[in-house]
């Protein structure tokens, strides 16, 4: 491969990418950087107005931008979401599952011992990521095995390697959603055609407005003890910030990367590697 093809794999003119969670922190970062490499952008969200923060940014790019309802844990929503897109696009090349989180009620704590924690507070924060991700996966999954190419890519954890104290559901929610990219991409490429690639990448720790005054204390911005100990197990001495993402982003969605499929990749500044010693 010369240089010039080298370059071209990062050009996703004609190509269209859908998000859910796209008008998230995370995910509207990779809409922007996708869009700027000349993809079509879907960027689908249970809260579209969220994604008005977006626009200006999304405008300025080569690529084509769509913001549309979808609710990764209503089927039906999705569905609808779907024909909209085929009939603005004509077709889905790729899908970025970034919807999920915790959620408070399931976090066991001082206050929420982990054996009182709500059924209502496990389901949410088990379905959004687990379901959150089959869902859209099946939905979307459909049209590529239809068509006999495209690309899936989950966002797993670091606490699907490491459990972290606290999170407990949402820990074992991203565990499973690392197994659940492994059997769908051995799943496609035997049942449908090895054409389809379904990997993840695994952050580490990342500012969002989920966790920032997890790890920041709101008033005067210093570390939570919490956060220290992070930062104190971050071999890179940060947090990461969304950008970060872009890079194993952009290589798992190319075709650079086409003999990879069922992978998970760390993004999390050594965190995974250091032992604390």
């Amino acid at each position: 491969m010369d240089l010039q093809q080298l370059s071209r794999s990062y050009d996703f003119t004609g190509k269209t990418v859908v998000l859910t969670g796209g008008a998230g922190m995370l995910g509207g970062e990779m809409a922007c950087a996708l869009a700027g490499c000349n993809a079509n952008v879907v960027l689908m969200d249970r809260d579209p107005a969220l994604a008005d923060r977006l626009k200006v940014r999304l405008e300025s790019t080569a690529g084509k931008a769509l913001i549309v309802y979808g609710d990764v844990l209503k089927k039906d929503t999705l569905a609808r979401a779907a024909e909209e897109i085929v009939r603005e696009f004509g077709a889905v090349d790729a899908l970025i599952n970034t919807a999920g989180g915790n959620n408070p009620r399931a976090t066991a704590g001082v206050d929420h011992s982990y054996f009182d924690l709500p059924e209502e507070g496990i389901r949410l924060a088990s379905d959004l990521n687990l379901l959150g991700t089959i869902f859209p996966s099946q939905v979307f999954g459909k049209l590529m095995a239809e068509r006999k190419q495209g690309t899936i890519l989950n966002v797993s954890s670091m606490a699907a390697y490491r459990p972290l104290t606290r999170v407990v559901v949402y820990s074992a929610a991203k565990a499973a959603v690392t197994n659940f990219t492994q059997w769908l991409a051995v799943y496609m490429a035997q049942e449908y055609s090895p054409a389809i690639r379904v990997n993840a990448i695994a952050p580490g720790f990342f500012l969002t407005d989920q966790n920032r005054f997890l790890l920041t204390d709101k008033t005067t911005g210093e570390l939570t003890d919490r956060g220290k100990k992070i930062i104190a197990h971050t071999p890179m001495g940060r947090f990461g910030n969304p950008e970060d993402l872009l890079g194993a982003v952009l290589w798992l969605l190319s075709p650079i990367s086409e003999f990879v499929t069922g992978i998970v990749v760390p993004v999390d500044g050594g965190f995974s590697a250091y032992s604390g010693v």
